[in-house]
């Protein structure tokens, strides 16, 4: 269903430290395809650039709450289909006391696609950052996609534990609908960052993925707890974009096209390629042949929408 996927084809970037890999929303393309940089969207430097104009200094002030977000969450339309939960079968992986997702040892990644994606979404999400704290100060001048993602925040933040992962999860999984780069964007792999995903409305889902790793961030997860994680799906042979939050000494799979959440080790037909974190990308030691993380297909339907493994 995802076989074209632009954020879906990543697989193609297992060699990325050998020589550059392909776009993402073309399926993760194949591994000559040259690099798409990101952009943020220009209404969000103009909103950047509005707040700053028009809002005096109050710092010492302002009270950082983020329930003063109180416009309702984008997009949670009570029509949307129900997302399904993954079909969870055949033997659980066992659970090794090891740090990253899975059970698996990584190896930090040097060059490569990912890591120049990963390295540009990173400052896209800092400049975001810098609006979310304008937002706080003023919620008057900030961008609609802006208190949309604070409200998720604040609704995250008041939980703890799984009811804060779930709620965070949910949201936005609703928040976002399905939509390829190329039909979003008019390029085969493009990654985005929340407010920017937002905005629109539209992502796939390295977007879903970006926006729940933000936002587990944003509600007091800690760093450490929390990766972003391209996987390769045995069952559909494709790569697939989830974000990974540690609780209680499990990792918890969170994944757009389901809101139940799953721990990685009863997901035997996922295989992790990367795990990406504020410290870069790093590459999993393969638990199997190598062969399992060969690029795939570009999909029509590169949206990652709702199915099950």
């Amino acid at each position: 269903m995802f076989r074209r996927v632009a954020v879906c084809s990543i697989a193609a970037l297992l060699l990325v430290s050998l020589r550059p890999s392909g776009g993402e929303t073309a399926a993760f393309a194949s591994v000559d395809r040259p690099a798409v940089s990101v952009v943020v969207a220009a209404p969000l430097e103009q909103a950047r650039d509005q707040i700053s104009d028009q809002i005096p200094d109050q710092t010492e002030d302002r009270a950082p709450d983020d329930t003063q977000a109180s416009a309702k969450l984008a997009a949670l339309d009570p029509a949307e289909p129900s997302i399904e939960s993954p079909a969870v079968a055949g033997p659980a992986i066992p659970s090794p006391v090891l740090a990253e997702p899975f059970g698996l040892n990584t190896v930090p990644v040097a060059s490569g696609e990912v890591l120049t994606k990963w390295n540009g979404v990173e400052a896209d999400i800092r400049a975001e950052t810098d609006i979310l704290e304008l937002c706080r100060v003023s919620a008057e001048y900030c961008p609609a996609a802006a208190r949309s993602f604070l409200a998720i925040v604040a609704q995250g933040r008041v939980q703890s534990g799984r009811a804060r992962i779930g709620i965070i999860n949910r949201a936005i999984n609703l928040a976002i609908r399905p939509m390829s780069d190329l039909a979003r964007w008019g390029v085969l792999d493009r990654w985005s960052a929340p407010l920017e995903t937002l905005t629109t409305g539209r992502g796939d889902c390295e977007d879903y993925a970006i926006a729940k790793y933000v936002a587990l961030l944003e509600a007091g997860v800690a760093a450490k707890d929390v990766r972003l994680v391209i996987v390769h799906g045995l069952a559909v042979d494709e790569n697939h974009a989830v974000v990974a939050t540690r609780l209680n000494g499990d990792w918890i799979i969170l994944d757009n096209r389901w809101l139940m959440l799953v721990k990685d080790r009863e997901m035997p037909r996922m295989v992790p390629l990367f795990a990406l974190d504020q410290t870069g990308v790093r590459l999993f030691l393969p638990m199997t042949a190598p062969d399992v993380r060969r690029a795939s297909a570009p999909c029509e339907n590169a949206s990652c929408e709702p199915a099950s493994f």
